[in-house]
């Protein structure tokens, strides 16, 4: 196993099967190759790399192993009592909210904005829309499906219980919990690459959240510029706990929250 051949597989992975490896840490992306050659049974990258180029089936389960699939209902309870607030602006604010939640993943993210908007009654929900963008479409197509299967190390009550009354927006049948209709019709999904695709536009809330601790630092510049551009003047963005604003774009956002990572863009500069 060298470095050669470990940076030949990722060549490999980018060029032919159009992941940009480039942009990601290394020890992210060797933990999940590294995933794929234990359940494969092959023990060098060369190895794996000729599995790869012989297995469709194996290069979609590559694929979706390198997506970030971290998720939950409202996780990091305290950052969502602030995103309760951004939302409670600008619903008073404004007409129309147009809400983007990108990189997430199975769609437990963008429903939760759908579930605080109608849980609240200081936010009008009729007013709000959500798209909820991946890169995987696997993950796609879970979320648009709004059910989930809970796990022996997944429990969605706990999650779900920073709403008092989640009752009403969840169907539970055993230990399967389905979105109910009203939460899902204010949010539509589309496969979007952040890195690839082309910036988007009018947002008034940006919620992208740990996924550039995956991202090599010479590419965060980049994917944040061009989710600053998507975002109206004064429009907010939420980045992770664990996540900076890289110092030659802190002049384009105005700190919100600086414990929770709540931004807000200033009109008065440009990108």
């Amino acid at each position: 196993m060298t470095d050669e051949s470990f940076d030949e597989l990722l060549e490999y992975v980018e060029h032919e099967l159009n992941f940009a490896t480039s942009h990601y840490n290394n020890s992210y992306l060797d933990r999940r190759v590294s995933s794929r050659m234990r359940r494969t049974q092959n023990e060098t990258y060369t190895d794996y790399l000729e599995l790869l180029q012989e297995d469709p089936d194996e290069q979609e389960s590559l694929l979706q192993a390198m997506s970030i699939n971290v998720t939950g209902f409202f996780r990091n309870p305290d950052v969502w009592a602030g995103i309760r607030d951004v939302l409670r602006t600008l619903s008073a604010a404004n007409d129309e909210v147009r809400i983007w939640s990108a990189a997430c993943a199975d769609g437990r993210e963008p429903y939760s904005l759908s579930m605080l908007a109608h849980d609240d009654p200081q936010i009008d929900e009729s007013s709000v829309s959500i798209l909820g963008s991946d890169i995987s479409e696997p993950a796609l197509e879970t979320a648009r499906k709004g059910v989930y299967e809970e796990s022996r190390t997944v429990d969605f009550a706990e999650q779900l219980s920073f709403l008092d009354a989640y009752e009403q927006y969840i169907n539970t049948d055993e230990r399967q919990y389905s979105i109910a209709d009203q939460i899902q019709e204010r949010v539509e999904f589309e496969r979007h690459d952040l890195i690839n695709d082309d910036p988007k536009s009018g947002f008034d809330l940006v919620v992208c959240r740990n996924l550039f601790i995956y991202i090599d630092n010479e590419y965060k510049q980049s994917m944040l510029r061009a989710i600053a551009k998507s975002l109206r003047p004064k429009g907010y963005l939420v980045i992770g706990k664990a996540e900076t604003i890289p110092p030659n774009l802190k002049s384009a956002f105005e700190v919100d929250d600086a414990r929770l990572r709540i931004y807000q863009r200033d009109s008065d500069v440009s990108l």
